[in-house]
């Protein structure tokens, strides 16, 4: 059961990887709401793969989120910075995903792309040690 365990672990995290490349694919073809999502979606798996390494298995994403401050940002094993990142990330894809007549643009998505690849990374590091 471990083995199924850490293969979980890498899958998702190899998805954290693949959903950042389809984000910036997207931003090639200025598609800023799917950009968002994707962008979203790939710190969330990041953050399922942390949060499976550490024994916990949220259902939701909300449930994610929550773990997630709770267990790594208001413990400072990430800096706060990146929990902020993520909230406005989950915020931002539902806005985009269920809001009527609402588009992001590329100034609001653009700057998210170097902290949500930085927060993948920081992940990455600690799951590996």
């Amino acid at each position: 059961m471990i083995g199924a365990k850490e293969d979980l672990i890498k899958y998702r995290l190899l998805r954290a990887k693949d959903t950042f490349e389809d984000a910036q694919i997207l931003a090639e073809k200025n598609k800023w709401n799917s950009v968002i999502n994707r962008l979203y979606y790939s710190v969330y798996y990041a953050v399922i793969a942390l949060l499976l390494d550490s024994g916990l298995k949220p259902t939701t994403h909300n449930g994610a989120k929550s773990n997630f401050s709770e267990h790594f940002i208001l413990t400072k094993k990430i800096p706060t910075e990146f929990g902020k990142i993520y909230s406005q990330l989950f915020t931002w894809r539902q806005k985009g995903d269920y809001d009527d007549l609402f588009d992001f643009d590329k100034d609001k998505v653009m700057p998210y792309f170097k902290p949500a690849k930085e927060l993948i990374e920081i992940i990455e590091k600690m799951l590996n040690k």
